[in-house]
């Protein structure tokens, strides 16, 4: 077998591996889920945050960094949707793993960001499970639990989707547990 034949099979057995991946890590109903740990913080508009202060509201809380090429391509649409349903009780608030505040202020200011964002650190992602990769996005219901947990670049229409269902919810706790809960890859 010549070289680039082996490569070309190569790179087929990793597609076939990635997309069997994707498949089985598809987003699986489940019967409760965890509350989202509080914390507290300053955002860069100088502000005191803490997630605890957002409980009523639907939250979806994303680590990022400017780094990150995903991240940047998420943006846009987290900013559309505060602006679509800041109003409705949704919040959108980033957790910027990078080393230092200047870069981020920057990316802030040139993306138009319209929602908190602040500087965590490796103990605020410990304390979400780990983030070993970005973006990672955890959506908050309106009573503090976690209700879906997304992994890498996620779609606008799969964000939209799940922060509707939320909003749609009445009442502020689920005595059953929510009825759903996704996790994204």
């Amino acid at each position: 077998m010549s070289f680039r034949t082996k490569a070309a099979a190569a790179l087929v057995l990793v597609a076939a591996f990635y997309i069997a991946v994707r498949r089985a890590s598809a987003p699986r109903p489940s019967s409760s889920s965890q509350p989202a740990p509080d914390f507290v913080a300053v955002d860069l508009n100088g502000r005191k945050l803490a997630l605890s202060d957002y409980k009523g509201k639907v939250v979806l809380l994303e680590f990022w960094a400017t780094w990150c090429g995903p991240c940047k391509e998420e943006v846009p649409a987290l900013v559309a949707l505060e602006r679509k349903y800041g109003k409705r009780g949704f919040q959108v608030i980033g957790i910027s793993l990078d080393d230092d505040a200047r870069p981020v202020r920057d990316f802030y200011a040139r993306f138009n960001m319209n929602y908190p964002v602040i500087l965590g650190d490796a103990k605020l992602a410990e304390s979400f499970g780990g983030i070993l990769g970005l973006p990672v996005a955890f959506l908050i219901g309106r009573d503090g639990r976690i209700y879906a947990k997304y992994v890498g670049q996620t779609a606008a229409a799969v964000f939209e989707r799940d922060v509707r269902a939320l909003l749609g919810r009445r009442g502020a706790t689920d005595a059953d547990g929510p009825s759903f809960f996704r996790q994204h890859r």
